[in-house]
């Protein structure tokens, strides 16, 4: 279409709708809560979309199946975690240590984190997208707190960054696989007492680490 002037009349490009911020956190909160009630084996996307108040199709325009969307209502759980600054590297891990214990407290992390970690394991591409969902989005805790200790003089500046990066590496593996396998494995008490000494060793292998170059 040609407007008077002989000018072609500019067409509109459609973007389409952009993606509800509500939508989504309803999403994710019913499929906690659905993940809760049914298990990991009865849950299904319909079940998801009736209790968020959606149309199936909403989900799978976001969500390719049930893995990546059980995997998204876990990572936003641990995106709560945080890092403030206490003075001292040893106050910054308890008080995130103890964070990540309450979290893990609460049925609807306990039971989604359990449930997509025992399907990672015969799940490839389940695994790939905990690991950049979940582990990679929560190492910035982990850089956080070792840039605050460096700027305090409580570590070393970086040398070497590949040995940087398995430091960090080490640091959120030891953190994340104690505290889980303590609250969910063993069941027993993530207290005080328990956290000052995983804080203490914690940061006193980081001393012999540093010295080691």
């Amino acid at each position: 279409m040609s407007c008077k002037s002989g000018r072609p009349t500019p067409r509109t490009t459609r973007t389409g709708r952009p993606r509800s911020t509500e939508a989504d956190t309803a999403i994710l909160e019913a499929t906690r809560a659905a993940l809760v009630e049914l298990g990991w084996s009865k849950l299904t996307m319909g079940d998801v979309a009736t209790r968020a108040g959606v149309a199936k199709t909403t989900l799978y325009r976001r969500w390719a199946n049930k893995n990546e969307l059980v995997v998204d209502a876990v990572a936003v759980l641990f995106d709560e975690l945080e890092l403030p600054d206490l003075g001292s590297l040893q106050a910054d891990i308890e008080h995130v240590v103890l964070q990540f214990a309450a979290l893990l407290e609460r049925p609807e992390t306990k039971t989604a984190l359990m449930a997509v970690v025992a399907e990672s394991t015969r799940d490839a591409p389940l695994r790939e997208r905990i690991r950049t969902s979940i582990v990679e989005r929560q190492k910035r805790l982990v850089l956080d707190g070792r840039r605050r200790a460096q700027e305090r003089g409580e570590l070393p500046a970086d040398r070497d960054p590949v040995t940087v990066d398995a430091t960090d590496d080490l640091i959120f593996d030891v953190v994340a696989g104690a505290v889980v396998h303590r609250a969910l494995v063993s069941a027993e008490p993530v207290d005080g007492q328990w956290v000052a000494r995983l804080s203490a060793l914690l940061v006193g292998g980081l001393g012999a680490v540093a010295a080691l170059g």
